[in-house]
């Protein structure tokens, strides 16, 4: 999940030893995580259809790539993660939650969060949500597996973040921030929100500073694939989580 995130810039060095070959076709499957390439680059090509997306998630596989590349697909080692029992909240952050100054929803405007999120941020010259990606995800949403999770300002968007659910895992995908705090508002009743319904692990892919401070940490690729096993063998809460129950009332 990024704040701002970084490009990779290895793919660009097409002579580097460390890229894999693994071509992807539109109906070939993905090879093994542990064929990654030291940066974390697994594979090229394919498509962004729902299946695809969905199998990648499943074996622990996200798509980064900027419009002038094909898809890339990764699985880095190590991995950057948040377990909801590890969040960090220091004692400013108290202060400013309390202060009620900032409204969290959930599912209630996916298209204007990835599309937030989808701007390129100052010193940064292009963002890696193409529009194809944008639309992909849009689709997710609307089958129940891609959730936005909003700050609002009276009825101004000022934050927020995106991601895919499957089991009891949270994919993080990006988030974005117009006023300070609001991404982490809405990412802190996120976490408190997965923890009480007993999600184990926030998939954060890759560090950030940002995310660091709220209790990311790496752990090696291969105890992910066994954690991600572990949420995967529990029921996916589909659907739209704003009118769940579980995401009306405050967190504790």
């Amino acid at each position: 999940m990024d704040v701002c995130r970084p490009f990779f810039s290895a793919w660009r060095t097409r002579k580097n030893p460390t890229m894999p070959v693994f071509q992807l076709t539109l109906d070939s499957v993905f090879p093994p995580v542990h064929w990654a390439s030291k940066i974390g680059l697994l594979a090229v090509g394919g498509d962004l259809s729902t299946r695809r997306l969905l199998e990648a998630y499943r074996q622990g596989i996200f798509p980064w790539y900027s419009e002038a590349e094909p898809i890339l697909w990764w699985a880095p080692d190590p991995r950057f993660v948040l377990f909801p029992e590890e969040l960090k909240v220091t004692r400013s952050m108290h202060q400013f939650l309390k202060k009620d100054m900032i409204r969290i929803t959930y599912d209630r405007n996916f298209p204007a969060v990835i599309a937030a999120c989808q701007k390129p941020r100052p010193q940064q010259e292009a963002t890696w949500i193409t529009p194809d990606m944008q639309a992909a995800y849009v689709r997710l949403h609307g089958l129940g597996f891609a959730h936005s999770v909003e700050a609002w300002q009276e009825d101004v968007l000022v934050g927020g973040l995106y991601g895919v659910s499957l089991g009891r895992c949270f994919f993080g995908e990006s988030m974005f921030s117009a006023v300070s705090n609001a991404s982490k508002a809405a990412l802190i009743d996120l976490v408190r929100r997965l923890r009480a319904l007993d999600f184990s692990l926030i998939d954060c892919q890759v560090y950030t500073a940002h995310l660091g401070s709220l209790g990311g940490r790496h752990v090696p690729r291969s105890e992910f694939m066994g954690l991600l096993k572990r949420a995967l063998q529990k029921k996916t809460l589909r659907g739209n989580w704003g009118v769940h129950e579980a995401f009306q009332d405050v967190p504790e």
